[in-house]
């Protein structure tokens, strides 16, 4: 009884010392301010992190700032400048929302704090093994340095009332966008959308036996990418104003398909059909399409700067983005419709009921209507893209 009672008593050791490490970030953060560098440019998200900001400052006294942006390299510059100039504590960036190549940008320049994540006590809802889109970003090994918030999947909207569904395969687009001649277009290749859907052909379009997730190299890239503007060169002529012209971003793509003066759009949120119809955004006939190989998603994480002002905060408010109940909150489509980073599998009854509650619609695709994921390419593949598409479009 006696070697019972002690191995049971240093099992619990480790959960003890984590609970008192929390409390002790927890005592840390209260009355503390965090300021969260994040994307501003959806009002729907921008409603959400407020909301979130409410739960934290009621629940543990911590102040939610959120610095909105028009880009996430904005926030990296800063904490980029404030290391140039020697400032290694008190910064003034303590969360971001970041993306994969800038996550790749701060990791390999040694602006990160952490490991952390692993170390967040909601935590323990994720998939966090090998394999898992938890644990890598844009292939680059997450390694505890960032926390995962949301999913994103590319998906494309269309007008079922004026068109029928995009190809199930990129190859079949310009022959369906000559029967659709100006109805069909995609933001510039400088916004990330427009990015996304030049790497959504190049992983359908690239020859067999090509390596995505290694960086390309000049070589490389060519051979990668002849057949995607072969192809494009077919697309082009077929396209919004003759392809002379192009949305600057997803949202002003969105306006001209609910001005009937396209019939596609597209995104990164699967739910944002049904979310912009919700809100009179888009008419009801908008339907999702996925191509039938899939299509390319990541999770969106969080990172803490090494030198930020507030870590313990920053941690709080990510371990509050992983909360079930709030995941459940973001997943309504009446407030976010962001789909969940949690596993199902490990969540309590309570909780998975909670998400099996959440209401439906007809332009609102379940998770398994999505198809495979495909996985981002390595993030020189995007600057590449980009600006060869710029030196061979943009004139």
């Amino acid at each position: 009884m006696k070697s019972f009672i002690t191995a049971a008593f240093l099992a619990l050791i480790p959960a003890i010392a984590s609970a008192d490490d929390w409390d002790a970030t927890l005592e840390a953060a209260r009355g503390r301010t965090v300021h969260f560098h994040a994307w501003g440019g959806d009002e729907r998200t921008n409603a959400f992190i407020s909301w979130v900001g409410d739960r934290v400052e009621a629940a543990h006294g911590v102040t939610l700032r959120h610095v909105k942006l028009g880009d996430t390299a904005e926030a990296v510059a800063r904490v980029l400048a404030e290391k140039a100039a020697g400032r290694g504590s008190g910064g003034s960036v303590d969360l971001i929302w970041i993306n994969g190549p800038n996550f790749a940008a701060m990791k390999e320049q040694g602006l990160l704090y952490g490991p952390f994540a692993g170390s967040l006590p909601n935590a323990r809802w994720l998939d966090l093994s090998p394999g898992s889109a938890n644990v890598t970003d844009f292939t680059v090994p997450v390694e505890g340095l960032e926390a995962p918030w949301r999913l994103a999947k590319f998906v494309f909207l269309h007008d079922t009332a004026r068109i029928g569904p995009p190809p199930a395969e990129m190859a079949g687009w310009p022959d369906w966008a000559a029967a659709h001649p100006g109805r069909i277009t995609h933001p510039d290749p400088a916004n990330f959308m427009g990015a996304t859907f030049l790497k959504q052909a190049l992983a359908e379009l690239a020859p067999e036996g090509t390596d995505l997730s290694v960086p390309p190299t000049d070589a490389t890239f060519a051979a990668a990418t002849a057949p995607l503007w072969d192809w494009y060169d077919a697309l082009r002529p077929h396209l919004w104003r003759g392809g002379t012209s192009f949305p600057a971003s997803q949202f002003a793509q969105r306006q001209l398909l609910n001005d009937g003066e396209i019939d596609l759009s597209m995104s990164f949120d699967p739910a944002s059909a049904a979310a912009a119809i919700r809100d009179g955004l888009l008419p009801p006939s908008v339907r999702v399409h996925v191509p039938a190989k899939g299509s390319i998603g990541n999770v969106s994480f969080v990172v803490i700067p090494f030198n930020a002002a507030n870590p313990e905060g920053a941690k709080v408010v990510a371990d509050a983005l992983l909360d079930p109940e709030v995941q459940a909150h973001m997943q309504d489509i009446r407030v976010l419709g962001a789909f969940s980073v949690l596993d199902p599998g490990k969540l309590a009854p309570q909780a998975r009921a909670d998400f099996a509650a959440l209401p439906s619609g007809p332009a609102l695709p379940r998770l398994e209507d999505l198809g495979p994921v495909l996985p981002e390419p390595a993030p020189g593949w995007m600057t590449q893209l980009e600006a060869e598409w710029q030196r061979r479009y943009a004139r």
